[in-house]
């Protein structure tokens, strides 16, 4: 099963805190999760203030600077993984560097029926 793994953290302290993971820590983890054959996709995320919103109201396409919601911690970027259970994908998603500094969602992904 999939497990999309959305990782969050306060971007303005993300990178000055004790127990921030540098980039070098971040992708030997992902070479491990892919090692294992569980990683089928991870990105870092730009800046939250790169992030444009669009929204479809009434047949009017509304598109608007800057992220949906004004809250304390951002999108950072996310983990894609193919796990046995939730159990497993948590497993995984408790390792994931960025953890140490803001909180990684775990979901099921939804197959789409035709």
């Amino acid at each position: 099963m999939k497990y999309l793994c959305l990782v969050y953290s306060d971007e303005n302290l993300t990178h000055s805190l004790p127990d921030s993971p540098h980039d070098a820590e971040c992708n030997a983890y992902c070479e491990s999760v892919q090692a294992s054959g569980r990683l089928l996709a991870a990105e870092a995320l730009q800046s939250v203030q790169t992030a444009t919103t669009v929204r479809m109201r009434g047949g009017q396409l509304s598109i608007t600077d800057g992220p949906f919601a004004e809250t304390k911690e951002q999108l950072a970027g996310f983990y894609l993984l193919e796990a046995r259970d939730l159990n497993e994908a948590l497993q995984i998603a408790g390792k994931i560097p960025a953890a140490r500094v803001g909180c990684v969602e775990v979901r099921p992904v939804r197959q789409l029926q035709p």
